[in-house]
């Protein structure tokens, strides 16, 4: 499986999942949705667009991934996970199937979601590309919007080494004469995008243009401002489209992402005194949004427990961080985690100063025990270190 393992899971194809839908009886084209990519906030911007449609009164199907703590976080309807009983059943009536063909976890995990919403008849489901978009398992979906959050160098070894290499791979889910949201500008990828959308016929929106409403969420990270103008960009095509779904949805489902969906790890407070703070941020382009954050708050000291997964260029993102900082260097308990040791030696190049822990949890009861409570302490780098201490 890709988010314990790694390249050795990643499949670069769509036969197997063409064949799976099959299988299923097409259950993709019984629902409606909306397809969401992106290298950072598309986690988020799902959860704010299903909180929105919830208030509107629409059922609405959530698949996104990775989990951080219950694989039934990846498939639920309005906010309530799928039941274990229907994962166990659904495993056990394909399984032959699944094992015939060799299907990987995630080709596996998008059918059974299909599966799901098309069974519980959804009123709409908005579905999150895993990796890349073009070849991704969800893309035999023809949704109602597409949409981009923003570009990153992520993922390099599959969607290419440039801006706009990966911005072609994530311009894969554009579909013909489908409405195309694009979240944020990035020169390299504007282009790209205006060609992909050109050549589709896919009417293009760009969000960065967009004179937002200026609307508050709970998800208090300052960089949800891009995910809020995009999601107001997405709401106004589905209206377009004749959903029933007037600002107050709009500002009270933005207010209640959490509540509605279940969303966690998202610059999450989990304490007082001293403070602590989570966030799932871990690339270049989602920690320059999240670490100058932690300089708004009042603080004394501050402690980053840290850990990282085995192939992150920690050349990009390292010297982001604070060199004032003390540090709690970390490995998370799955195959991909970077050893401690490797984590603070590359660290020190970067004058970032600390002590390598055996596990997460060493590390954080480590820093709330030399923490004062006018003192902040922040838990990141990977998606799997939040999910621990959680």
């Amino acid at each position: 499986m890709y988010q314990r393992q790694g390249a050795v899971a990643y499949k670069e194809d769509l036969s197997n999942t063409i064949l799976l839908a099959d299988h299923l009886g097409n259950p993709q084209e019984k629902f409606t949705s909306v397809h969401i990519a992106g290298t950072n906030g598309k986690g988020s911007t799902s959860h704010m667009l299903a909180s929105v449609l919830q208030e509107a009164g629409y059922t609405v199907g959530l698949y996104t991934s990775p989990h951080l703590k219950d694989f039934r976080e990846r498939i639920r309807i309005n906010g309530v996970p799928v039941s274990e009983q229907y994962v166990v059943d659904f495993i056990a009536t394909n399984k032959l199937f699944f094992e015939e063909n060799q299907l990987s976890f995630f080709e596996m995990t998008v059918g059974m979601a299909f599966d799901y919403f098309a069974s519980q008849e959804v009123d709409i489901a908005i579905i999150e590309v895993g990796l890349g978009g073009r070849l991704d398992s969800t893309n035999i979906i023809t949704p109602e919007v597409s949409v981009i959050t923003n570009i990153g160098l992520d993922h390099m070894q599959f969607l290419g080494d440039t801006h706009s290499e990966i911005a072609f791979e994530k311009g894969g889910i554009i579909k013909e004469g489908i409405p195309v949201v694009i979240g944020e500008y990035h020169p390299e990828t504007e282009m790209v995008f205006d060609t992909l959308s050109r050549k589709r016929n896919a009417p293009l929106h760009k969000a960065y243009k967009f004179d937002a409403i200026p609307m508050k969420s709970d998800l208090t990270g300052t960089y949800q401002q891009h995910n809020i103008r995009t999601v107001q960009v997405v709401i106004a095509q589905l209206q377009h489209k004749g959903y029933g779904v007037g600002i107050q949805h709009i500002a009270k489902g933005l207010l209640n992402v959490v509540k509605n969906t279940g969303l966690q790890g998202r610059w999450q407070s989990l304490g007082e005194e001293p403070t602590i703070i989570c966030d799932t941020g871990h690339n270049k382009e989602g920690l320059s949004y999240v670490l100058p954050q932690l300089e708004t708050i009042d603080y004394d000291r501050l402690h980053i427990v840290l850990g990282v997964v085995s192939d992150k260029d920690l050349e990009s993102i390292l010297p982001l961080f604070p060199k004032h900082a003390i540090y709690y260097f970390c490995k998370p308990s799955v195959p991909r985690g970077m050893s401690a040791v490797k984590l603070q030696e590359t660290a020190s190049r970067f004058d970032l100063k600390g002590y390598p822990y055996e596990s997460v949890e060493e590390a954080l009861q480590m820093a709330k025990k030399d923490a004062t409570p006018e003192d902040l302490i922040f838990i990141g780098g990977s998606t799997f270190v939040v999910a621990e201490v959680l």
